[in-house]
């Protein structure tokens, strides 16, 4: 048989089946357990070819399948000229390898082509590494990607295998020291880098902690999140007339979008897009995007957009705030946003979601149904930030009057002696920057709504 070398481990252009093992308790959705991993397949640019299921109540050690369903397997893919075995469980290195191994020489009986056996955290990885654009993100994907990979060296690079081969079979003498040292030399670059990324990745998240920080202070946030293809991206856009990328894909974001979102006159949010969630995501990976997600650790207010039509929209529902916990989100106020309620399978599945949610919103962020109704909610809870204030200036200062005009709500104007008292309702940041001018007399300043 040739060698496995396993150094690309994507799956674009290839033809995959797909595996997955039901235990009790599984996360997966009964009525369409690989349904997921089909999507994810799609995004990284595969095609599925076939899939096998099986429900066990514990993991087999060696193969995590047992040998007689992998023969099942490889049998599958050679009847349909597949490339790759993509599996919706994560499999330790050496399930993998022994997967490998049989699936292989079964296949070999007729072709001698390797066939590739990959697990679900490594195709997630995969289409990260695709989707990442900023620097920020490329490091957290690459630092993910070579944790992941570190415990699989022996099976990734093919150095051992090739050096057995090149002397007559078994590791002997004058094979197995060159081997070792090649895997040994792999591992401590790997370790290197990890290292270097590490500490590149800390001093990004500092920085990213003190500008959201900043920004928090100064101004109210709000943040998109939700499950991956839930429409976060295409309701940013259409708030915000951002011209982000949205896509029907999984994780067709990865990069943190921040822009400004007018409510109302004078009150202004900042609203941020972040990344998609998905169940069972690789904790590496949900740990290195940390800095990705701190608009959502430190957000004001939660926008938690669901695919109210998905068939597996409670698990979604479910996932998200399993994500969020494992982030530290715990408690933050959020709203939930009904998405997608123009479609046949929205508007079935609306009643239900708003019976068990009352206090959600019904919205299409591709039609901007309900955008009126979830921009009055948000600037309703705005409000409670917001600071009722009496100012006075001179009457002449025509542009710091507009200003005032442009970015208060103003409640009433008397003017007395050449002066001018306004009484407005505006947020803490633009207050501060009024006050920084030194041209305007702060007479009262109260919550909005207060005493």
């Amino acid at each position: 048989m040739s060698d496995l070398k396993r150094t690309d481990l994507t799956v674009r252009q290839e033809k995959a089946i797909l595996v997955g093992v039901i235990f009790p308790g599984s996360s997966a959705d009964p009525r369409d357990p690989l349904g997921e991993l089909a999507s994810l397949v799609r995004t990284a640019g595969g095609r599925m070819a076939g899939q096998v299921l099986q429900r066990r109540h514990r993991v087999d050690a060696g193969t995590y399948i047992g040998s007689g369903k992998a023969i099942e397997i490889a049998h599958l893919a050679m009847q349909e000229n597949a490339d790759v075995i993509v599996f919706d469980n994560d499999l330790s290195p050496g399930q993998i390898g022994a997967l490998e191994k049989i699936i292989n020489q079964e296949a070999d009986k007729k072709w001698g082509e390797g066939i590739k056996v990959i697990d679900r955290s490594e195709l997630i990885l995969d289409i990260f590494a695709t989707r990442a654009q900023t620097y920020e993100a490329k490091l957290q994907v690459e630092l993910a990607q070579l944790e992941y990979t570190y415990p699989r060296l022996m099976k990734m690079w093919g150095h051992l295998e090739r050096i057995a081969s090149g002397a007559g079979g078994g590791m002997g003498i004058g094979t197995r020291g060159p081997g070792e040292t090649q895997l040994e030399t792999d591992r401590r670059l790997v370790r290197k880098r990890v290292s270097v990324l590490k500490a590149e990745i800390v001093k990004v998240q500092e920085r990213k902690s003190r500008l959201v920080a900043k920004r928090t202070k100064d101004h109210y946030t709000v943040c998109i999140v939700g499950y991956t293809n839930a429409g976060k991206s295409t309701l940013f856009n259409t708030l915000t007339a951002a011209g982000t990328y949205a896509d029907d894909k999984l994780f067709a974001t990865l990069d943190t979008k921040t822009r400004a979102w007018s409510l109302e006159r004078g009150t202004d949010v900042l609203l941020s897009d972040t990344v998609g969630f998905v169940r069972d995501l690789p904790h590496g990976l949900v740990a290195s995007f940390k800095a990705t997600l701190e608009e959502a650790i430190h957000a004001d207010l939660l926008l938690h957009v669901l695919d109210v039509g998905h068939p597996h929209a409670e698990q979604q529902f479910k996932s998200v705030h399993d994500v969020l916990k494992e982030i530290g989100v715990i408690e933050k106020e959020e709203i939930l946003l009904l998405n997608k309620v123009d479609t046949e399978e929205g508007q079935h599945a609306g009643p239900t979601w708003r019976t068990l949610h009352p206090d959600s919103i019904e919205i299409s962020a591709k039609t901007g149904k309900g955008l009126d109704r979830l921009t009055n909610a948000v600037a309703q809870t705005v409000r409670g930030q917001q600071l009722e204030v009496t100012l006075e200036a001179d009457v002449t200062n025509g542009r710091l009057l507009a200003f005032i005009e442009k970015n208060a709500f103003v409640q009433d104007r008397q003017y007395v002696d050449g002066r001018i008292i306004i009484e407005a309702r505006l947020g803490k940041q633009t207050l501060a920057e009024i006050s920084q001018t030194g041209q305007v007399e702060i007479r009262k300043v109260t919550p909005a709504g207060g005493t």
